[in-house]
Formats: C-alpha cells, structure tokens, sequence
C-alpha cells in the first residue's frame, strides 16, 4: 500500500473536479465519498441534489474565519493511498477506516475534536484521495511536518492487520515514480514506458564507464537526446537537463527533466564524483592497462572484476561497498546494451530493478570502483557480442559472476535493513537467471557432451580431483548431469598445463557453494576464467586417443537446461 503526498496546492473546487471528474482516460469509476471529518459530508458522486461547491464550502470554512493576512497561500493537502496491483479489493468500509488512520498518522486530523476538516473520495478499486484543509477548527496550522514518512509507517501497520501485500520501507533515496499524468500521456502516444523512465535509463547507460564530462555528455547527443546546461556567470557548468525529441508539452515545446529529478545520483555533482582519477589504494581494483580487442575479452574481464567485487562486498568497508555495488549498476547497463537479443530484455529489466539497489545513505568512496567501472567502459567499446561463439559463451561466464555480486549485494542490504535495496537486488537476480539459462544452455552442452566422450580412466581421474578439492560437495556435484561438462573443464585444465586439483580448491574455497543451484555450472565457469581456457568448447580437441573415431559414435544429446533440474547457476 503506497501513500502518497501531493504538492499543496491552493484550490479546493479544482482538486474536487479532478477527483469527481471523469479522469485524464476516463478512468474514474463512480466517484463517491468514504469518509470524511464528521462523517456526514455531502457527497456529489452519490447524491443528485449535492455539488462539488457544497463540499469545497463545507471543508473551506474553517479558512474563511481567518483573516485574509492570515490565510496560507497553500492550504489544500492532498494524499493518495493506493493498493498493490495484488491485493484483494477493499470494501468502502475498509478504505474509510484506512483513510482515518492516514488522517490521524499525518497530524491533518490527530483526533483532539478540532483537526483539519477532509474527505476521502474513491474513484477506482484500488485507491483513494484524501483531500483536507490545512487550517484546524481552532484556526492554528496542523502539525503535518514530515506527513509523507508518517503515513508510510502507518500503510506498513495497516498492510500487516489486513493481510496485504507488504512494501519495504524505503529510506528517501529512491527515484522520483512517475506521474499518472506521465503514463497516460505515453500510452496516448504508444510509448513502451514514460519519458521519464525512458530518459532515466538513456542517461545511466551514457554514465556507464564514463570517465569525463565531455565523454557522458557526447553519449547523450550520440542517444538523440535533447540537452540543456546550466552554467554560472563565471562559466562554470552547474547542471544539464535532457529531453526526447518527441516528448512535447502543450506549447510543442520539449519536455525537459533535469538528472536530478531522474535519480538522485544523476545529478551533475553525483556523477562527477564518478569521474575519480586516483584511487587511494589501487591493489587488485587497478584497471586493465590495455583496451579489450573484442566483446569476448571484455566480458572475461567483466567475470574477473565482478568475482573481484564479491570478495569485497563480504569483508570490505561500507564505503568501498557501497561504491562497488553502485559500479555494478554501470556494468549491467554496459551489459544489456551489448548482448545479442536473446539475453537482452531479462538483461535489462535486471538493470533497471538493480538501479533501486544502487543508492543508499551509505556513501559511496568512489575510486575503489576502478576495476568495475572499467570493465563498463570496456563492454561498451567493445562493441556488440554475438549470441553464439565465445561471445555468447563468455557472456554466460560474466552472468554467472554478475549473479553472485548482485546475491551478495542483496546479503549486505539486508544486513544493513535496506529494505527495498534488498529486495532490487534479489529480482535483479533472478532476471540473471533467466538471461543465465539463454546465455549457458548452448556452452554447457558442448562441455557436456565433451565430457561425454571422456574415456572412463580420465572420468574416474577427475572425479579424484573432484574428490580431493571438495570432499564435502563431491558426491552432489557427481549426481548432477552439468558433471559431463566440469569433467570436461578439469581435463581442459590439465591440458594446459595446470593442476587440477589445486585449481579446483582455489575455485572452491573462495565463496561457499551450497547455495548454488548447480554447483558444477559455476565451477565450470571459475575454472575455464581462471585458467583462461576458451569459454567456447567447439573449437577445442578431445582427450581421447581415439577421438576422432568416438566423435562418429552417437552420442546421447545434452539435456537442455530445463531438463537439468533447473540447473542456472
């Protein structure tokens, strides 16, 4: 349940024609009263002989005994109370009795007998207006400071009592929702989202590895967007606002919103801070010296930057956390915009629900962010991956690595009790695990049908390996049908000239494994990084003697993903 504060405003019959009008799309539904101060208010949705200036009179009279000095300039309050899109309907009773709590919490009607005069007006199913005079019966000014915070704890204790779908208490760093007026004014014009959601993402992926200024503004121009900077006298520029070309107002004229309005951390100031040169202790977040010479090695260096994130998010402080896992909203910026189209759509929504889990009041010590904020950088100038090859098969290794930063993101804003940053971070999750699935299925089938082929003494030998590294998950990890493919891996390993056995305790011992949904899919995708061994197992040979015979075998097919006991990770 979301209540929400309004601007005041200084009009009373308008903000009643609204809300006993037919609405922007005719959405209104039966206008009526539910509640009101004294419950006997007249109501013009339900009685013929009753108008919309009989009630604006009846609450405007405690502000007609004042003086007119005396007045406030603003005196309509105005708070929506809506329900989750999943919450049963609520009867007329029931949103009178929410609407007398929300009155009370606030301080607009406190219950000493001489509170604010309101009503409450339904228009639809799932919510109400409350509309009141901020002028109490005795003539002071109702004590309503910080109104908005007070009726979100009260919505939290009513959602409990009723059953309702529970919202995460936020903490004031969320993003600016949109307007109802902005999403019927894009469903007019066919938009898929409003401009001010549309114009939020175009300016996250334009900051994603950006390092200067002049490089996030020239992103914009390159998107098409519209670009208004505010500078001082002195020159010095302050802020910018941007616009779609085709987003006008009444007067044809583009529609401009400025960064801050956006989010919080697009504003010019907070995005400077990104644009840090020195880092105070470089250690294992200095960037690559050298520029990716395509997607594939960019998105391996995305794996080891993200793997790198992880360990601190564990152990790190909260401002080298907080900044990682900011950094790690601009790397699935970078990532959903250069995926093949298989994997795009599940990357994006995971970009656009982590971008809640990237603010908090924790300050972010931008600079130990190098390493991730440069692996953004290198996705972008890479250029577009394809969804085969070892594009699409390191594009699979970087998501399961995303995966396991944005889980241990979602494990520090818990522990932290950022409610609705935990939350971003655990769907963005699982978004990964639907683009995971696209990504791995054609790799991992490769690997597993390689591993197929492996001659049963190099099975047992890898399954001693196994044994030895991880004695405690080995049996598990040997049940699972993704084994083929890690039997595969650790025989790759050996054939480049590592040691099995010791990579596969460094692969294991870094983060615990239990929690993974197929424990040899990620181990699979450590070992192939760490020894850097192709992600794309087709082009590699077999490690039999009699290899090229066995290939002419049938070999039963791989099972697909969903037959792998919904093995994504």
């Amino acid at each position: 349940m979301i209540p929400r504060i309004h601007r005041q405003g200084s009009k009373t019959l308008g903000l009643l024609n609204y809300l006993y009008g037919k609405g922007t799309q005719e959405e209104h539904i039966d206008p009526h009263l539910v509640a009101s101060f004294d419950g006997m208010a007249p109501d013009p949705g339900r009685d013929p002989s009753v108008t919309k200036e009989d009630l604006q009179h009846l609450l405007d009279q405690p502000l007609a005994l004042l003086e007119p000095d005396q007045r406030p300039d603003e005196h309509v309050w105005h708070c929506s109370v809506r329900a989750a899109p999943d919450d049963p309907i609520l009867s007329d009773e029931q949103w009178g009795d929410i609407a007398r709590r929300v009155v009370a919490a606030t301080g607009i009607d406190p219950g000493d007998g001489a509170g604010c005069r309101w009503a409450a007006v339904r228009h639809a199913d799932d919510h109400i207006h409350i509309i009141a005079t901020l002028v109490r019966e005795d003539g002071r000014r109702p004590d309503h400071h910080r109104s908005g915070k007070r009726a979100q704890a009260e919505c939290r204790l009513i959602e409990k009592e009723l059953g309702l779908h529970q919202v995460a208490p936020g903490d004031g760093t969320a993003a600016k929702r949109t307007t109802s007026a902005e999403r019927h004014k894009a469903e007019r014009e066919g938009r898929q989202q409003p401009a001010r959601d549309e114009l939020r993402e175009t300016v996250r992926r334009a900051v994603a590895g950006a390092t200067s200024e002049g490089e996030f503004f020239d992103r914009l121009v390159a998107a098409g967007l519209l670009i208004r900077k505010r500078a001082a006298p002195s020159g010095d520029l302050l802020g910018y606002k941007v616009a779609l070309p085709d987003n006008r107002n009444g007067d044809k004229e583009p529609v401009f919103y400025a960064g801050s309005t956006l989010s919080p951390d697009l504003s010019l100031p907070r995005i400077r801070k990104r644009f840090t040169v020195d880092t105070p202790n470089r250690g294992t977040d200095a960037p690559f010296a050298e520029a990716p010479n395509g997607p594939a090695t960019a998105r391996r260096r995305t794996a080891t930057a993200a793997w790198q994130a992880v360990l601190v998010i564990d152990n790190g402080e909260d401002g080298q956390v907080a900044a990682r896992i900011s950094a790690a909203g601009e790397i699935l910026d970078a990532l959903a915009k250069t995926s093949a189209a298989h994997t795009r759509t599940e990357l994006r929504q995971a970009a656009a629900v982590f971008e809640r889990a990237t603010r908090s009041h924790v300050r972010a010590e931008h600079g130990h962010d190098r390493a991730l904020r440069q692996a953004a950088r290198d996705l972008i100038y890479s250029g577009p991956a394809l969804g085969r090859g070892e594009d699409g098969a390191t594009t699979a290794m970087a998501i399961d690595m995303l995966f396991f930063l944005v889980t241990a993101a979602a494990h520090w804003h818990a522990k932290k009790e950022h409610a609705q940053q935990a939350a971003a971070a655990r769907q963005a999750a699982e978004h990964l695990r639907t683009a995971y699935r696209a990504a791995a299925d054609v790799p991992l089938s490769v690997l597993y049908q390689r591993g197929r082929r492996l001659s049963q003494p190099l099975r047992h030998k890898q399954a001693a390996h196994l044994r030895a590294a991880v004695p405690e998950l080995a049996e598990q990890i040997l049940a699972e049908p993704g084994w083929h493919a890690l039997a595969a891996t650790l025989a790759d390993t050996e054939s480049a000239g590592h040691d099995p056995a010791t990579l596969l305790t460094e692969a294991a011992r870094r983060r615990e494994l239990g929690t993974a949904d197929s424990i040899s899919d990620v181990l699979v995708w450590r070992l192939r990084r760490m020894a850097d061994l192709p992600a794309d197992a087709t082009t590699m040979p077999d490690h039999t003697p009699y290899a090229a015979k066995r290939s002419r075998r049938a070999v039963p097919p791989a099972p697909s993903r969903d037959n792998r006991s919904s093995q994504t990770r």
